[in-house]
């Protein structure tokens, strides 16, 4: 598994560089974060909470979403929503209020 970091969304706010805990992303000389090594990323979806701007993607296994979809997430306050992107267009999203996450 491995994440792709859209350059085009980054705000250089460094978020990802700080939470990766392999040490994986490094920002660049334009001030965005790029990913160094992608087939040692652990797969912790660490830099995708963080990223504010939502600018990372992660790849799903093609056992869990198919070959080429990846998940991205986005938080607006309590509300979090992390969304399935198939290659063919389709997505499906799960959104959930962090305060109830836990409960049982």
């Amino acid at each position: 598994m491995s994440i792709a970091i859209n350059t085009n969304k980054c705000v250089g706010c460094g978020r990802c560089v700080e939470v990766c805990p392999g040490n994986l992303i490094k920002m660049d000389g334009g001030g965005h974060a790029r990913q160094m090594h992608p087939r040692d990323c652990w797969g912790c979806t660490a830099c995708l909470k963080a990223c504010p701007a939502g600018a990372v993607d992660f790849f799903l296994g093609a056992d869990i979403g198919g070959r080429g979809a990846t998940l991205s997430y986005r938080e607006d306050g309590p509300i979090v929503t992390w969304t399935v992107n198939k290659p063919d267009g389709t997505t499906r999203a799960i959104t959930l209020n962090k305060q109830d996450a836990n409960r049982y």
